[in-house]
């Protein structure tokens, strides 16, 4: 249950940040949502109800299933070169608040 709700908080800051008008704020807000969706996915893959996800180690029946956990470390990495991206968008883009032209 308290790993639902981190889930929850993570992904409800993570749209509260997007939405927002700063370029800094919308990259925090895809790390929190990367970090949200991680745990999403460690969640979905039941590591914690099973065994190790090594076969030579336990029985097939009890082994946890390693594929949420190759996607999570997939998406780690994306999450990452996305937020270096958007950081380098926002060091060099023009914020300009003012709305007219430039």
């Amino acid at each position: 249950m308290t790993l639902a709700i981190t889930i929850g908080v993570l992904i409800a800051g993570a749209v509260y940040l997007i939405l927002q008008r700063g370029m800094v704020r919308v990259v925090l807000g895809f790390v929190l949502l990367s970090h949200g969706v991680n745990l999403l996915l460690l969640s979905a893959g039941g590591a914690f109800r099973r065994e190790q996800p090594l076969l030579g180690v336990v029985s097939p029946e009890s082994a946890a299933d390693p594929l949420p956990q190759a996607l999570a470390l997939t998406a780690i990495v994306i999450a990452f070169s996305i937020t270096i991206y958007m950081l380098t968008l926002a060091a060099t883009g023009k914020d300009d608040d003012t709305g007219g032209s430039p």
